[in-house]
Parts: C-alpha cells; structure tokens; sequence
C-alpha cells in the first residue's frame, strides 16, 4: 500500500514538474515573438547608433588617414581651440536669448489661446505651423526677410527705426538667428502649454473663485504653479536642441558661419573640420566634449528644477 502511494506521489511530482516546464514554454513563446518583431528596430539601432558611437569614439583617439592612436591629443587640441570655444560662445549666446524670448512669449499666447471660447483651434494651427515646416525652407526664407530691403526692415523704418544690415555685424547675424529659432520654437512652446494648461482641473478656478479670488491671482497662484513642469521640460529640451544647432545657422552663414565666424556653432565646428578638413578624430573628439557638456548642464538643470530623472 505505501509502495503504492509513494509511487502515486512521484508521479504527481513529475506530472506537476511537466506541467512546469510546458508552462514556461508557453510563456516563452509570446516573449521570443516579440523579440522576432522588435529585431528590426533593434538592428537598425545597432546599425546606425551604437556602432556610430562606438567608432566615434574610437577615431577620436586616433589622427591622420593612417589613424595612428594619439591618446587625448585631439581633445586638448580642441580644448585648445579659440574657435572652438567661440562656437560654444555663439551657440549660447543664440540659445540663452532663444529660451528668454520664446518660453515666456509662448506660455503667455498659450494662456490668452486658452481663455478663448472659438477659434482656439484656428490660432493653434497658426502658431504651429512654423514648427512643422523644416528649417532649411524656414532660413531660406528669412534670407529675404533680414535683406537689407527686405520686410524686415521694411517695418522697423515704419515704427522709427533705422534699417538693419542683419547679415552684416556679428551681433546682428546672431539676433536674426534668434529671430529665426524663436519663429520656428514657438509653436512647439504654446501647444506642450496648452496641454499642460487642459490638464489643471477646473475644481480649483472654482473653488478660488467662490472664495473671491481675481482672476489675476488664480492665474499667479493656481496656474503658474501647475505649469512649472511643462516650463522645466521646455527649458531643458531647448538646452539640448539650441546645443546641437547646426542648420539654421549653416543656411545663414554658411560653413564658416560668416560674417566673422558669428554664426559659427559647436556642431558646425565638429562639421567643418570633419567633413570640410578631413581631421575626423579631432571631429569626433569634439563630439563628445559636446555630448559631455550636454549632459552635465542637463543635470545640473534637472537639479536646480528639482526634476526627476
């Protein structure tokens, strides 16, 4: 009789270790599906990024079309560099005064936008448009706008002003970048607003308003408040993006970022030596001080916002 039960019970055990182990093939199998499927995005991330990093990485140790390994002489040639440090100067200059302007300009056409009660959608496709269109046709553009006689112009001598030769001065060029990166921005600041502002509950206009508060003072201590998220998000994607500027500087001074290297930017200095000196490893040595530096005053951002990351 025992000699049967125990036989019963190791039976049971391996039909239950069985049972186990075709479980786990079963769940197994929707896991590796998944992976089938994610293998093409998966391959084209190893492809164009990973290896892309890694061999940057590597050539910015090395110089000359023997690419001969120099250690870290190309990151203190860069380090070393006047140029190199004015490009960082241009790049800031421009994106400091681009967050300055669009940021503030955009959350307060994103609040007017949202009191409306028609014709809300018609203005948001307005001021988005700019946004969607590229940025190569947008600078194309803007040649004929900052043209001496160009619109531009045209209106400053209406409202007293003298005319500008924007493309002329250093610090004229610079400001019609802005001009330009503001444009395009500021469609992308009033719509992540204007979601941000949807989103705080009406409950609290209401009970603010039964307590007799203005309108002024729930817009100070109702919305600013609830808006410092999307602020903060906004503040440090345009960090990241005014960092690597490249384009809109390129089509309006060209590779050189005339006049007198003004719109010369860090990413246009990685790719004027990189493509138009052939000195990849000081390129890519330059792409990483720019990766470093993002990264470190992305932080300190997310830090002093008190941002979790």
């Amino acid at each position: 009789m025992s000699n049967h039960m125990s036989k019963a019970t190791t039976l049971g055990a391996l039909d239950q270790k069985l049972l186990r182990k075709r479980n786990k093939r079963i769940r197994r199998q929707p896991v590796l599906a998944w992976y089938l499927f994610l293998l093409p995005t998966l391959l084209g991330i190893a492809v164009f990024m990973i290896y892309p990093l890694a061999e940057s990485l590597r050539l910015s140790f090395t110089k000359g079309a023997d690419e001969r390994y120099v250690g870290l002489e190309n990151y203190m040639s860069v380090l070393e560099s006047g140029t190199f440090w004015y490009s960082v100067y241009n790049t800031l200059y421009i994106t400091v005064f681009q967050l300055l302007i669009a940021i503030p300009i955009g959350f307060i056409i994103a609040c007017l936008i949202n009191n409306l009660r028609r014709g809300s959608n018609f203005f948001k496709v307005l001021f988005y448009l700019p946004n969607v269109t590229s940025i190569v046709a947008a600078a194309t553009v803007f040649l004929a706008l900052l043209h001496p006689d160009g619109p531009l112009n045209y209106v400053a001598q209406l409202l007293g002003f003298e005319k500008v030769v924007w493309l002329s001065q250093p610090t004229s060029a610079k400001w019609g970048a802005i001009i330009l990166s503001v444009w395009h921005w500021l469609g992308f600041v009033i719509i992540i607003n204007l979601a941000n502002l949807q989103a705080i509950s009406s409950d609290y206009y209401e009970a603010a308003s039964i307590d007799g508060a203005s309108g002024f003072k729930q817009w100070l201590y109702i919305t600013l408040p609830n808006m410092v998220g999307s602020l903060t998000v906004l503040f440090i994607i345009g960090w990241i993006g005014g960092l690597q500027r490249f384009t809109d500087a390129y089509m309006l001074g060209g590779l050189q970022g005339s006049p007198a290297r003004s719109l010369h930017t860090v990413v246009g200095f990685i790719f004027e030596r990189g493509f138009g000196g052939h000195e990849y490893g000081l390129a890519s040595a330059a792409s990483y001080i720019l990766f470093l530096f993002i990264l470190i005053l992305t932080y300190v951002n997310t830090k002093v916002t008190k941002m979790k990351i």
